[in-house]
């Protein structure tokens, strides 16, 4: 009876597994051929093939969940109705499925963010509220933060809190810590890149040579940077507008000031609000930067009463408190700019050169090295042409801030080429005799050029 239990059992598991081989020889062939066809972009002729793969071996291939995201909307784009509805519900389910069969591919975050960006574009569709669908998106943030890093998705997040509060159904502190919660996702995200784009960049200027790699990483750290800087932040302030002025922002602070005194999270975000808007000439402004600094110093409070009182001690205190790197290098710039917009030239390029040696990445204190070069070349000079010759150091400042930060490039170019085209010519090289030689540049600048060969 043993013997005979024994060869049924190896048959069955023979059996099983000539099953699962010839399971995977389907799974293998539709594989080749529904791959095959969304590498041409033939999504409808890959549609079959790929359900049969996607039912039967739901885990065998990653492609099955890549590829099948890229034939749903294929699917949704080219339908209508019913059958439109039909293939959304069904990548809302793919989404699901792809972290359910591949959790170390597909983050809960993102999987979230997925399906709350399909839903709000085919809202009307789905007959989705402005409510479901920010529930959607703030389900996203509660559950994973830190895999919300899409700038749509973050965008659009706030985007229906504003809109909610315009229909009355958020009040006015939601909106606002909302965005100040977005606002702090994303800079976490720009720090991330700009920290990953730094070591690159430094690899760069050090003399080496990025790999094939590296050097598409570097375009993407900036690409995405330059997303948030120059699209998603700005497009949030926009769509706040008026609702943060400082006539809704002064009564509405001054009500919950004595219920919030003494926590420092409302503190920091009503003063960095306040001074955002233009609202810093208020008395209530210097109230709650004394309150917040008495609870908790930091280099924002010693920063805000430098520029509310002038007094060294708090612009000693600013740089001394700071410890964050990126954040010290944005404080070296702001002082920069501070001292620059005063004509204190020298001391503003300490300060941009400081920033640059924290974040090497931003070019943006070259530019405005260059810029500050270009308006002394009338007074650092001490003749006609070595006044002009003052433009040649404003151009090669120029350069700089393209070579290390690509998002400039184009930029960076044509202000170099602007302060070239002012420099002395070549005519005036020939008269002057003097390519090749070296000149010193006096007053502030303190630097030497050398005159081009011609």
């Amino acid at each position: 009876m043993k013997t005979r239990i024994t060869i049924l059992l190896a048959a069955l598991f023979v059996s099983f597994n000539i099953s699962f081989a010839q399971q995977d020889e389907e799974c293998m062939n539709n594989l080749s051929i529904f791959d095959s066809y969304v590498k041409t972009k033939k999504y409808d002729d890959a549609y079959e093939p790929w359900k049969i793969v996607r039912n039967k071996c739901p885990k065998f291939n990653r492609a099955i969940y890549v590829h099948g995201e890229k034939i749903l909307l294929h699917k949704i784009e080219n339908s209508t109705g019913a059958e439109q509805v039909a293939h959304i519900n069904d990548l809302m389910l793919l989404y699901d499925q792809s972290r359910e069969h591949f959790p170390s591919k597909y983050d809960e975050g993102e999987v979230l963010v997925d399906k709350a960006n399909l839903a709000y574009k085919y809202k009307k569709e789905l007959a989705k509220s402005d409510e479901q669908l920010f529930n959607m998106f703030d389900s996203a943030y509660v559950k994973d933060v830190k895999n919300f890093t899409n700038a749509k998705g973050l965008y659009t997040y706030f985007s229906l809190m504003v809109d909610l509060f315009d229909a009355g159904k958020k009040p006015a502190p939601e909106m606002f810590n909302k965005y100040d919660d977005v606002t702090e996702v994303i800079e976490n995200i720009i720090a991330n890149n700009t920290l990953s784009l730094n070591k690159l960049v430094e690899k760069e200027e050090a003399g080496g040579t990025l790999t094939s790699r590296e050097g598409k990483l570097k375009k993407y750290y900036e690409a995405n940077i330059k997303a948030f800087e120059e699209q998603v932040v700005p497009s949030m302030d926009k769509k706040l507008g008026d609702r943060a002025n400082c006539d809704v922002l002064i009564p509405l602070y001054e009500k919950n000031y004595e219920e919030n005194k003494n926590d420092g999270v409302w503190l920091q975000r009503a003063m960095n609000r306040m001074y955002a808007k233009g609202c810093k000439e208020d008395p209530l402004f210097l109230k709650l930067v004394q309150q917040k600094n008495s609870l908790e110093p930091s280099a924002d409070t010693a920063y805000y009463l430098y520029l509310l009182t002038s007094e060294q001690k708090y612009f000693d205190q600013t740089l001394e408190l700071e410890s964050d790197p990126l954040k010290k290098a944005k404080l070296y710039k702001k002082l920069a700019n501070e001292l620059k917009k005063k004509g204190s030239y020298s001391k503003a390029r300490q300060y941009y050169m400081e920033s640059m040696k924290l974040n090497p990445s931003d070019g943006s204190p070259y530019l405005a090295i260059a810029a500050m070069y270009a308006k002394s070349a009338n007074n650092c000079g001490d003749s006609n042409f070595n006044k002009r010759a003052v433009f040649w150091l404003a151009a090669l400042e120029a350069e700089k801030a393209g070579r290390v930060d690509g998002r400039l490039k184009s930029a960076a170019a044509k202000s170099a080429a602007s302060y070239r085209a002012s420099a002395p010519s070549k005519s005036d090289i020939f008269n002057e005799a003097n390519a090749g030689q070296t000149i010193r540049i006096g007053c502030w600048i303190g630097r030497s050029i050398t005159v081009p060969n011609i």
